[in-house]
């Protein structure tokens, strides 16, 4: 395989989703930085038309879109297979990843963690509460799901780390850096569970947001 670049911006959770199935695999890549400002210029906009992180670049083949670029990670690199063998597993992986996109991405961690975590940190903005109170219904309803998902198993997909962990985690990592995490999580506690796992594995520790920022400055 080609020399693989990973174009994202340090501390987006679905960058680090693509560096984690990275390190799972024990793969060689390099990281650049992507300005958040810079999302809709030029020079973004030719390796993204939607302006949007990550992008994947794998010598002269190039893929957006996060969950293509795992699968594409996962079909091609050797080492440790990310989805299960078993139908249903696989089934389950999927449909978690689906819930990622579609509800626990867009109207929670958008919103939540923009305002509590983004906006702040990056922008100098002051967190819109009503917004934020906005998005826990259905902050509940998602944490919900994906606590009953998990149950008692090690991780989303059965016992063995998939795409779906690699992809949640880094979501729900990120949530947890706010207030609402605590009122979130209570009475699923198995989520804590799961994220201390995770974050315990040399995937999880060397792409945490400080240390991507590392990556990023080393070029």
């Amino acid at each position: 395989m080609s020399a693989l670049t990973v174009h994202s911006i340090p501390g987006s959770p679905f960058g680090r989703a693509v560096l984690v199935a990275l390190e799972e695999k024990g793969a060689r890549y390099r990281f650049r930085a992507v300005a958040p400002g810079t999302l809709k210029s030029p020079a973004h906009l030719a390796i993204h038309p939607f302006g949007r992180v990550p992008v994947l670049e794998d010598g002269e083949f190039r893929v957006y879109e996060t969950q293509a670029i795992l699968r594409y990670l996962d079909r091609t690199l050797p080492g440790p297979a990310l989805t299960p063998a078993a139908p249903r597993l696989a089934a389950r992986m999927d449909q978690l990843m689906n819930v990622n996109d579609w509800y626990l991405f867009p109207g929670v961690n958008s919103v939540i963690g923009f305002q509590r975590v983004v906006g702040p940190k990056l922008l100098g903005l002051v967190p819109d509460e009503a917004a934020i109170a906005g998005a826990m219904p259905k902050a509940h309803a998602v944490i919900a799901e994906i606590s009953a998902a998990l149950g008692a198993q090690r991780f989303l997909a059965g016992e063995a780390l998939s795409l779906a962990d690699a992809l949640l985690g880094p979501q729900l990592d990120f949530l947890r850096m706010t207030p609402e995490w605590a009122v979130l999580a209570a009475g699923h506690r198995n989520l804590d569970g799961w994220l201390e796992r995770l974050n315990a594995r040399p995937s999880f520790a060397a792409t945490t947001w400080d240390r991507v920022e590392g990556l990023a400055r080393a070029g």
